[in-house]
């Protein structure tokens, strides 16, 4: 079963909320700055999201009292994370297929904001180790 085109549209509405907030910004300010303009981008726009979801970390067959925060999921599908870096580095992909793996998120995106243009700055990765609903793996 592959990813339907509600995947692919839903990480095409994030891109193009975040080339509106670089539009309006530009390159250079920190993450921090940029996260809520984000929000407020999805939020303008209609769509779904949840900031800084508390993620329980598991361990074997533990599940620790730790946890961790991701920027966003949008649409309960796609984690977004957002950097503002000089350029994005293999920790940050692998960071990013943590989180999914943690979350069973098909797919997220990775946006760097330090770039001269947006497009550059966004890498999009997915779950190989995806389960559907139905508790089947999912070939993405």
């Amino acid at each position: 079963m592959l990813i339907d085109t509600t995947f692919n549209e839903v990480t095409h509405n994030i891109i193009g909320a975040a080339i509106e907030v670089h539009r309006n910004l530009g390159p250079g300010l920190l993450e921090s700055t940029y996260l809520p303009c984000l929000q407020f981008e999805l939020s303008s726009r209609d769509i779904r999201f949840e900031m800084q979801r508390s993620i329980p970390i598991r361990y074997k067959q533990a599940t620790l009292a730790a946890t961790y925060r991701i920027d966003l999921i949008v649409e309960d599908q796609v984690i977004v994370e957002l950097k503002s870096v000089e350029r994005l580095l293999s920790v940050h992909d692998a960071q990013l297929l943590t989180y999914l793996r943690l979350t069973n998120s098909p797919a997220g995106l990775l946006i760097n904001f330090n770039v001269a243009k947006l497009t550059e700055g966004v890498k999009r990765l997915l779950n190989a180790r995806y389960v559907g609903p139905d508790g089947e793996p999912v070939k993405l």
